[in-house]
């Protein structure tokens, strides 16, 4: 079966450390963190990763009133896609363009302060319940908000897929474009997850949210041993994919092109992960592309910063590219905090200019590396100069789902 290639043109992105690509990229090379401390009802000052956008930049004020902040960073994120593709809506097909949307979970922003205003301010009355209850916590609301907004009238859905998520709405829209239900697709993750107060009490009762009272922004860490766990953040980062021949016919610039991608299940506990697992998704995917894991160029890891996330992930790291010294490794995390469903999306795209500056991006600042997660091919203190052909970005998520996708630098021949 003859599939079309399936290439990115475009991207649209909001993290804590930058509002587009360029911002984005400079700040990991720079190692730049954006993790600030916030105060989070009933918790007092604890770090997020809160980004920074101009909500009213693609959105009217009355449609944000009516939405949520993930609708927000959604719309905002794919609009710069659209741009940064160069496609004007006016002269497209709209019934022909898709939007698939990771997330992690949806609704529990809203709902947390509904809740605490029917209880601390509307004497809890029913009738002060507000109306938009049902459209902001569906869980198409995301991808639904971007179709409202922009005027698209092709499909819109979001994949559950914990922290894996933004691979998969990349990977749903690679095969929806090779089946030729769409001709342009709106792809990536999105996130909110840092307004959550019960995310970060129930990372906190898991023993698993992270602190840094003397320097917050450097709460995050990552493979380093001192490590106590996640930082939460909000943020999105959505792809325009197009088939090849739709870009080439177009003239668009192209910035990879998706050849391989897997995803499974490890179906043996709630959280912890499983490398056994981790490694098959790993060596499907490099199947599925056609290549050696020797050819690939950079890893980014999923790294979260929680003591046996990192060590197992590492082992399958270790057992799978021990012996191709040329691959390279780097993490993000510890730079933006966690971004829930918009992780594995968020860290492509910072990963993506390597194709043309020829640049692999440190990991954050790791003041004690863990033994456990040490690997020759680490990028630790600063940028590695070299050429780059192939990224491998993986993403995990608990109830043991795995995703990995491989993307190529374009060549015109």
């Amino acid at each position: 079966m003859n599939l079309s290639r399936v290439v990115i043109t475009g991207v649209g992105l909001t993290a804590p450390n930058g509002n587009n690509l360029q911002e984005f990229r400079n700040a990991l090379l720079e190692q730049k963190s954006g993790i600030t401390e916030k105060e989070v009802r009933f918790m007092g000052k604890i770090p997020v990763g809160e980004c920074n956008f101009d909500e009213e930049k693609h959105q009217k004020k009355k449609m944000r009133r009516r939405g949520t902040r993930v609708g927000s960073i959604s719309v905002y994120c794919a609009k710069e896609a659209l741009d940064d593709a160069s496609i004007s809506l006016a002269q497209t097909d709209l019934s022909r363009i898709g939007i698939y949307l990771g997330i992690t979970e949806h609704g529990p922003v809203e709902t947390e302060e509904e809740l605490f205003q029917f209880y601390k301010n509307n004497g809890e009355d029913p009738k002060l319940w507000t109306h938009h209850h049902n459209p902001r916590t569906v869980a198409n609301n995301p991808a639904g908000e971007v179709s409202l907004n922009l005027g698209i009238t092709g499909p819109h859905y979001t994949i559950g897929a914990a922290c894996a998520a933004g691979n998969m709405g990349i990977i749903q829209a690679v095969q929806m474009l090779q089946l030729g239900e769409v001709d342009l697709a709106l792809a990536g993750g999105v996130s909110e997850s840092s307004n959550s107060f019960g995310n970060h009490v129930s990372f906190m009762a898991q023993g698993a949210l992270a602190d840094n009272p003397a320097d917050q922004s450097m709460a995050s860490k990552p493979l380093d041993k001192d490590r106590n766990g996640i930082v939460i953040s909000e943020g999105g980062a959505i792809y325009t994919l197009e088939r090849l021949e739709d870009a080439i016919a177009r003239g668009a610039k192209i910035y990879g092109e998706i050849v391989g991608y897997h995803s499974n299940s490890d179906a043996t506990d709630f959280v912890l992960p499983n490398p056994t697992r981790q490694l098959e998704c790993m060596k499907a995917a490099i199947a599925k592309a056609k290549i050696n894991k020797t050819e690939i160029d950079i890893v980014n890891l999923h790294a979260t910063g929680t003591q046996m996330g990192d060590i197992q992930e590492m082992k399958g790291i270790i057992e799978m590219f021990a012996d191709s010294p040329t691959t390279r490794v780097n993490c993000t995390k510890g730079l933006i905090g966690h971004s829930m469903g918009a992780a594995g999306a968020l860290e492509l795209a910072g990963n993506l200019p390597s194709f043309s500056d020829n640049l692999i991006h440190p990991c954050h600042k790791i003041d004690n590396l863990d033994p456990e997660c040490a690997f020759d091919g680490l990028v630790l203190d600063k940028a590695v100069t070299r050429e780059v052909n192939y990224i491998l970005n993986s993403s995990f998520g608990m109830l043991g789902i795995n995703s990995v996708l491989i993307v190529k630098k374009y060549h015109n021949n």
